[in-house]
């Protein structure tokens, strides 16, 4: 309430998200390729690096390689430090309780098998159940069916809407007394959809049944708060949140993870170890098997870095915008169908186009430098529940801009008159 007559000053006016700085971080992007310049549309398979990734990785390589928790010199002892400090970058960046929580993977796949053949194989009997959705990515059904192979354990799959919207009615009928885990993708790689999965803990959690997240598509997205979520489990790579591959992160509650047996023998996961008996050390080593990637996780904590140095909320208005203008632009060409229109969603557009298939659509746009992924991004069960063989599918991260998706747009128009006539 203001007084004496004075109005109160406008808000300060927030500064518009600079793009052109942020894409000048990204040297691959001043790449031409077809002649024109390059046009990177498929983030969902893999991120771009900013150049300070780059350098860690190389800084590691150049000034600290060495193995940790082994050498009593200096340069060990530095590349120690440097490898538990990007531990609790991981840590603070999902928010887990302690360092002892995150366990370092190759990435989300790896994370998940650790979780299939460490927890839940041992607990699982015949005529168990494991719950999925059918957006999964084949990383989270894959090791699912193996361990339920193994164990006599069997899939039941959540099904969704036509738009992409997961079925929460569904969900909450298919928990039973034999559901011994739900494993749920956080964020679709092939629609986009963002899964109500603080929903689906709180539901699955009242019943007793854990759950790991599939974290993959989310952490480049949306703000990570595994205490918030209540998961049990979350994983991340490191090369979809513009890091290194080979690197990623699995947060584990530290009762469950010291309830695991390891998942693989070597290394830095003994305590001591005689022919007779091998005693294994506490998590997060004992699923650390072998020498780590070093230098990925010192380029996995630049990357955490650098994207907190970028206006988070500046970032997600930019994604916003480009994820409404791509899906008005591409629903206004004859004969596009955009496959996935549920809300909320991340800055990811599928479609098909009627009479050509989606690879041709890719082979166009690649001819103009434009790359996007073509298939079924390895989630055929999907593209079975929506009666599409493939999709075209544009992915987009905060350094793209407008003046790409009309590159996209004009690209995908000329493939229709190309192969449609």
């Amino acid at each position: 309430m203001t007084s004496l007559g004075h109005t109160a000053p406008p808000p300060a006016r927030r500064e518009a998200f600079d793009v052109k700085r942020v894409r000048g971080d990204f040297p691959i992007l001043r790449r031409s390729v077809g002649g024109g310049p390059l046009t990177y549309l498929d983030n969902a398979a893999t991120s771009q690096k900013p150049r300070c990734v780059v350098e860690a990785v190389c800084r590691y390589y150049e000034e600290q390689s060495a193995n940790i928790h082994r050498g009593v010199y200096r340069l060990s002892a530095e590349a120690t430090a440097g490898h538990d400090m990007a531990r609790e970058k991981v840590r603070d960046f999902l928010n887990a309780g302690a360092t002892e929580e995150i366990v370092f993977v190759r990435g989300t796949t790896e994370a998940i098998n650790l979780v299939a053949q460490s927890y839940a194989r041992p607990r699982l009997r015949a005529g168990d159940e494991i719950v999925l959705t059918v957006m999964e990515h084949h990383s989270n059904i894959v090791p699912w069916q193996l361990v339920c192979q193994a164990t006599g354990a069997r899939l039941r799959v959540v099904p969704i809407e036509d738009d992409g919207t997961l079925r929460l009615d569904a969900y909450e009928e298919l928990l039973g007394k034999r559901t011994r885990l739900v494993a749920a993708v956080h964020v679709s790689n092939s629609l986009g959809t963002i899964n109500p999965v603080k929903q689906l803990v709180a539901l699955a959690h009242a019943r007793g049944i854990p759950v790991l997240l599939d974290g993959a598509q989310a952490a480049p997205h949306v703000p990570i708060d595994v205490q918030d979520l209540g998961c049990d489990f979350y994983a991340v790579s490191g090369h979809k949140m513009f890091g290194p591959t080979g690197i990623g992160a699995l947060y584990g509650k530290l009762a469950l993870l010291e309830e695991m047996p390891p998942y693989q023998g070597g290394g830095d996961m003994i305590r001591s170890v005689r022919f007779e008996k091998t005693r294994y050390a506490p998590p997060p080593s004992r699923f650390e098997a072998g020498t780590p990637h070093l230098a990925g996780a010192a380029g996995l904590a630049a990357a955490i870095d650098y994207l907190r140095s970028v206006d988070p909320q500046g970032r997600a208005e930019h994604e916003d915008d480009l994820l409404r203008y791509a899906a008005d632009a591409l629903a206004a060409v004859a004969g596009v169908q955009l496959i996935g229109t549920a809300t909320p969603k991340v800055a990811i557009v599928s479609f098909v186009m009627d009479g050509v298939h989606p690879h041709d659509v890719g082979t166009v746009l690649d001819q103009r430098g434009i790359c996007i992924r073509t298939g079924h991004h390895c989630t055929q069960p999907l593209m079975e529940r929506l009666g599409v063989p493939a999709t075209a599918r544009a992915s987009f991260a905060f350094y793209n801009t407008r003046e790409e998706i009309d590159r996209l747009v004009a690209a995908v128009a000329e493939a229709r008159e190309v192969f449609a006539g």
